[in-house]
């Protein structure tokens, strides 16, 4: 390791701490699994998060090393050797003491990609039930929060955690191990893979809490996750391909998602001059680069984002198209989320009396009863057909349910709005 950055103040410590976190957290922890043994994993996890609190600790008063992740590391790894040494003496001596050694001659050993892929398809191992594969790679590898999880999740943080205890009870008694799989175990590890990454891409581009709408941190990780598998050629498939595609599209549009306060806005007001050109490129190139296989779910949603990204502004969107790709990722995934973006297809393509009328339906399924963004859309289109009552009825059930500050600004802005007009 080469020298320090000069001295920060605590804040930007904390800042530069925080990213390593969502950053290099997964492969750290990885690569130190890896050395000790999958039923170390525990061991590996708190190891890393002893050094983020060291560097926590020490940083803001010593500089920022010139190679934070390397210097990580090797305190996470001094911490494991001192962990084992203690279980050795304290116990039954339950560690190999050839591994400590090991550990301890190859204190400066750095992270590498492999781990980090083998640590993710271990997290998805196919007797590892798939709820709890997602669980286990998000926290994993992702570097989320069980509150962070749980609210992709729709479920309770505590049912949550006892997933993960689950998941990590089953790699221990299996004596599972950290490894790309063989072809054709590939597919069915794969799948639980892009959606544990998808998932974690949807919680950096929508925040279920908190102040911010977009954690940029979180899509920029998953991006690079994705890309990972792209690079590698046991895993450059086609719906990895169609995956990386569809984050670009959304990611592309990132800097027109919210206003000079932080106040989200929706497609129809967003800036499209502000739209990344290079990301959207490649998100094209990278589309039409997935269409040698079969169809998935992430062609589908990547073929609907590619429409929204040709259309030049929101009155020419071809709201057809859309509607006609939205019917067929049903039959992929007739989920009740899919049947509403459907349901509001609808309403712009066909008009909306007719959105309201297929929204109103939907509003019966109880997976959608604390959905905020329901109510958004009925009062949206109950603000296009006049019906004033309606809309503000609408527009308060949503502000009553949404998670996160800035869908609270937003729907408080357009209240107020509406209200005054």
């Amino acid at each position: 390791m080469t020298g320090t950055h000069p001295l920060s103040p605590p804040q930007d410590v904390d800042r530069v701490v925080d990213g390593l976190f969502r950053r290099a957290s997964g492969r750290l922890v990885s690569s130190l699994t890896r050395r000790l043994g999958a039923h170390h994993m525990d061991l590996a996890q708190e190891c890393v998060q002893d050094a983020l609190a060291q560097a926590l600790h020490t940083w803001p008063y010593g500089g920022v090393p010139g190679e934070p992740e390397a210097w990580l590391y090797r305190v996470a790894v001094n911490r494991a050797i001192d962990a084992l040494r203690r279980d050795n003496l304290g116990r039954a001596k339950l560690s190999d003491p050839t591994m400590i050694e090991e550990l301890a001659h190859g204190q400066g050993h750095s992270p590498v990609v492999d781990d980090e892929l083998a640590m993710m398809f271990m997290c998805c191992h196919p007797d590892i039930p798939p709820p709890h594969r997602v669980a286990l790679t998000l926290k994993t590898v992702g570097g989320l929060s069980v509150d962070e999880i749980a609210a992709a999740f729709l479920i309770d943080p505590q049912t949550l955690a006892q997933r993960l205890v689950r998941a990590k009870r089953q790699i221990r008694d299996q004596q599972l191990v950290l490894d790309v799989p063989e072809p054709s175990q590939l597919p069915a590890r794969l799948e639980s893979l892009l959606d544990a990454i998808y998932l974690l891409f949807n919680e950096g581009y929508s925040a279920h809490s908190g102040d911010q709408l977009i954690k940029s941190d979180l899509c920029d990780e998953a991006i690079r996750l994705v890309r990972l598998l792209v690079a590698d050629h046991r895993t450059n498939r086609p719906e990895v391909r169609a995956l990386l595609a569809l984050m670009l599209f959304h990611a592309a549009r990132e800097a027109s998602r919210t206003s000079i306060d932080g106040s989200l806005l929706l497609l129809a007001e967003q800036d499209r001059s502000l739209w990344n050109p290079e990301l959207t490129a490649e998100a094209f190139r990278m589309f039409e680069q997935s269409m040698t296989g079969p169809k998935t779910p992430y062609h589908i949603e990547a073929a609907i984002a590619s429409v929204h990204a040709a259309s030049p502004s929101f009155p020419q969107t071809n709201w057809a198209r859309i509607r006609e790709l939205y019917d067929e990722l049903l039959e992929f995934k007739p989920t009740p989320v899919i049947a509403m973006n459907r349901a509001i297809a609808v309403g712009h393509d066909a008009g909306p009396q007719a959105g309201l009328a297929a929204l109103q339906v939907l509003a019966r399924d109880p997976h959608l009863a604390r959905y905020h963004l329901l109510p958004a859309a009925q009062a949206a289109f109950s603000v296009a057909i006049g019906a004033q009552t309606q809309a503000i009825a609408f527009y308060r059930l949503a502000l009553e349910l949404a998670p996160s500050a800035p869908d609270k600004r937003l729907l408080e802005a357009k209240l107020a709005a509406y209200r005054e007009g």
